[in-house]
């Protein structure tokens, strides 16, 4: 096994069909279908503990298998992206969500439920992870995903909005119609990965003479995995969090029509957190934002441990909201500068669907255990320190070593 990885510095990028309108357009959208029951998990958690009648543990468990079968279906295109057909890897993951979801509206009993949830989120993760990987073989893939990040803002508003008002077949079939929605537009997406190698651009500020004379710079292997590592434990914290909120909420001492009204407008921080995200990254580089912001992360989590009131919870969301843009925004332009094949962008799903299995299961593990929701809470502020940690020890590597990458924006 090679311990490295070699780069050459970055020249002018030849355009590839992933750098169409059309590319970026359908795989935006398939991005927003595909992180549907992410993004809706507040409300579709809530009704199935009033519709169906799961109880708090059960919900943390059928989340878990439904985002957790997003992170098998990444896994699985992963392995096989490079060789396939994207088209017929997305016509796949349709046909399963589509099956899985349709059998949902016949069978409501726990069991079967959690297995359909769990099959549902494979497809997914095969849709997904293909239209992720289609934007991080752009020639400017992190403005690519802030994009993404930013038409999250729409669709989270328009999730919080509509899916309360639907029975529970209604937010099946919503979903069904979205995916379906895809196939008369499936020759937009390229059918073979771009030929591009993973690249780091040499420091502007070195002699011309250096440049000319300098080797292609090592970026180590270890580097991507490093990071897809960090992405899994981040969303233990998001899981759990966002899995969780609006219950902990009723259980608490918030008011349910003002809980409902702050998860919508909530969705709209996302538009200032790409912006801001964005302007910090070109002045700051990636990592340092990064650092802070999951610092903070970590506080406005922690602080719902001592109970919920509308105050904290308002404040709570809202800066959840905008500091999870920020991370997604980092973290996701931090894979795609190492790395342009598409393997790694592909993986980071299948990080973050992993990491809402652990989260959502630990909370579930919690509650049945009678801690409450002050453990939740404090098991997501540490989980958000630990990723902290792990990317100031990168940071700091990395700063010694290749402190272009280490700053790169």
């Amino acid at each position: 096994m090679k311990a490295e990885t070699e780069s050459s510095p970055s020249g002018p990028s030849e355009l590839t069909a992933f750098d169409s309108w059309r590319s970026l357009i359908i795989s935006l959208y398939m991005t927003l279908v595909g992180y549907g029951v992410l993004v809706g998990i507040p409300v579709i958690s809530t009704a199935w503990v009033t519709l169906l009648g799961f109880t708090e543990v059960e919900v943390g468990r059928v989340a878990g298998a439904d985002l957790g079968g997003l992170s098998a279906g990444a896994i699985f295109t992963a392995l096989i992206i490079a060789k396939t057909n994207r088209r017929l890897l997305v016509l796949a993951g349709i046909a399963i969500a589509v099956f899985a979801n349709g059998l949902c509206t016949h069978y409501v009993d726990y069991d079967t439920v959690l297995w359909l949830r769990l099959a549902a989120g494979f497809g997914s993760g095969i849709y997904t992870a293909t239209a992720v990987a289609a934007l991080g073989a752009r020639t400017n893939p992190a403005h690519a995903y802030n994009m993404m990040l930013f038409a999250f803002a729409f669709s989270q508003a328009l999730e919080m909005q509509v899916l309360p008002k639907l029975s529970m077949d209604g937010i099946y079939w919503v979903f069904i119609a979205c995916f379906l929605f895809t196939i008369p537009f499936i020759n937009w997406i390229p059918k073979r990965a771009a030929n591009k190698a993973s690249t780091l651009e040499i420091d502007s500020s070195a002699s011309s003479e250096a440049a000319s004379d300098a080797e292609p710079t090592p970026v180590p292997a270890y580097l991507p995995w490093l990071c897809l590592t960090a992405i899994f434990i981040t969303y233990i914290n998001i899981g759990a969090y966002w899995t969780y909120i609006e219950l902990a909420a009723l259980d608490g001492n918030a008011t349910p029509s003002w809980i409902s009204q702050v998860l919508v407008w909530a969705s709209f921080c996302s538009i200032v957190g790409c912006l801001f995200a964005t302007l910090l990254s070109d002045r700051f580089g990636l990592a340092r934002p990064l650092l802070v912001t999951l610092v903070m992360m970590s506080i406005i989590v922690g602080m719902l441990a001592s109970g919920i009131n509308d105050q904290k919870l308002l404040f709570s969301v809202f800066s959840f909201n905008l500091l999870w843009i920020f991370i997604d925004v980092y973290q996701m332009s931090t894979v795609a500068n190492i790395d342009h094949s598409g393997k790694f962008a592909a993986l980071m799903p299948g990080a973050q669907g992993l990491g809402q299995i652990v989260g959502p299961n630990l909370a579930a593990s919690l509650l049945g255990m009678n801690l409450g929701y002050s453990a939740v809470f404090i098991m997501c502020a540490c989980a958000a320190m630990t990723a902290m940690l792990l990317y100031s020890g990168m940071y700091i590597k990395l700063r010694r070593t290749l402190p272009a990458l280490a700053d790169a924006t």
